[in-house]
């Protein structure tokens, strides 16, 4: 079962991932000033479908491309999903919740490749090489 301190830990160990935090207290995490992975503030776009409200519980994960978005999403479990504003970008959106139905190392692998989404070849390549 995976959690929110799962996420710090997995994306702070990274190489030269900062974290920065929104003046409401979420985090967002980036590479060389890119940011590959965050949790979402309320938009209109992203609503629980029982009561209608703006969700705030949204993490955003950068992926590689659209196919891997599409497989993500067709995950049974109901895990990932999207919303208008992500169409044609490749990122999927977790809600907080549902981090407890994935394994930490599912984790570690979503965060990693959003990761390496954005960060720069050589050290990209670098970590990978220490990664066998």
């Amino acid at each position: 079962m995976a959690t929110m301190a799962d996420l710090d830990e997995l994306a702070l160990s990274l190489p030269q991932t900062t974290k920065k935090q929104t003046s409401d207290g979420r985090p967002e995490y980036y590479v060389h000033e890119k940011l590959f992975c965050c949790q979402r503030g309320r938009r209109k776009d992203a609503v629980d479908p029982k009561t209608g409200e703006r969700l705030d519980d949204v993490l955003m994960f950068r992926v590689p491309d659209l196919d891997v978005k599409e497989l993500l999403l067709a995950d049974a479990r109901d895990i990932y999903f999207t919303t208008p504003h992500f169409d044609g970008y490749a990122a999927v959106l977790v809600r907080i919740p549902t981090l407890e139905q994935i394994e930490r190392t599912e984790l570690e692998d979503l965060v990693a490749e959003a990761w390496l989404t954005r960060a720069q070849k050589r050290v990209a390549k670098a970590w990978l090489a220490e990664q066998v």
